[in-house]
């Protein structure tokens, strides 16, 4: 299984393939070339991390058709397209729908691993919000029903004498239910709470 970070160059061209390996891996980056779309389609796995390095014109699928494939299938790695100077404008379509950036042939191989190195720090970071976001569902789902409506009441603002009233409870209620979504939740102000469940609506 491969789980550690790869720059995916899928190219028809060994030439380039080769130079790119070799800059790549002068600058740290690990890297595989894949010569189609089809074997890098049909070898891809959810789980790998770091990014794919895409060339527009390709021998058989081309790259637009392949990461049309990559998208309806969620994969979440950032894409990068290598594109001549006449695909321009299906590269920008190709921003449109997700993609992380193209680079223009002829390119510059360092400032191609640059970008590479910042698809790798986006692959990170949304990583990261999607297990926040997963950390914050599974918190959210221990609380009880009475708990989530004084917690919704608690992000309006309200006071604890408010809360009572609407909900027909004592003070001393609220209070305890109040320290029990803190609680569950990982929080310790309804300021940290709302900031929580913001990662939800993301």
């Amino acid at each position: 299984m491969m789980t550690n970070k790869l720059a995916h160059i899928v190219d028809d061209d060994v030439d380039i393939c080769d130079a790119i390996l070799w800059q790549f891996r002068t600058r740290g980056i690990e890297c595989q070339c894949w010569s189609n779309a089809e074997d890098f389609l049909s070898s891809w796995q959810p789980e790998w991390r770091g990014c794919i390095v895409l060339d527009i014109r390709l021998n058989g699928m081309g790259g637009l058709a392949c990461f049309d494939i990559l998208l309806s299938n969620h994969c979440p790695l950032p894409v990068i397209f290598i594109t001549g100077n006449g695909n321009i404008s299906m590269a920008v379509e190709a921003l449109k729908k997700g993609a992380f950036d193209f680079v223009e042939k002829p390119f510059n191989h360092n400032e191609l691993a640059d970008r590479v190195l910042d698809a790798f720090a986006f692959d990170d970071e949304q990583r990261r919000i999607i297990a926040d976001r997963g950390a914050a569902e599974e918190r959210l789902s221990t609380l009880t029903q009475r708990e989530r409506e004084v917690m919704d009441l608690i992000l309006e603002g309200h006071y604890n004498k408010v809360i009572a009233n609407q909900l027909a409870i004592s003070m001393r209620t609220v209070e305890a239910h109040r320290s029990h979504i803190f609680n569950k939740m990982k929080v310790r102000s309804a300021v940290e709470l709302a900031q929580l469940l913001k990662t939800l609506k993301g």
